[in-house]
């Protein structure tokens, strides 16, 4: 990566670099760039469409149903006609 590139980004970022801070993130950020590199020549698989995780549906069926009862819930809720009432937003 240049020298002009770290400096364009840093200016992005509102960042002020050192002269020595400049070189380093321009050499750690070539380092990370030839990693990347490194992917670009990993062979394809487009030809291979294999999952190693067996995908399945693991949703339930959705029945709804009660398992307190209401009037339990609401009994130290402050409610109005059975509607839970929060504080006012002003």
């Amino acid at each position: 990566m240049d020298r002009e590139t770290v400096i364009r980004v840093a200016r992005s970022a509102h960042l002020e670099l050192t002269e020595e801070e400049i070189e380093l993130y321009r050499r750690d950020l070539e380092e990370i760039l030839d990693y990347f590199r490194v992917l670009d020549d990993a062979p394809s698989s487009d030809d291979l469409l294999v999952n190693p995780v067996e995908v399945t549906d693991v949703l339930r069926s959705d029945e709804p149903h009660m398992e307190i009862p209401a009037d339990t819930l609401l009994e130290d809720v402050n409610t109005y006609e059975r509607y839970v009432r929060g504080p006012r937003v002003q």
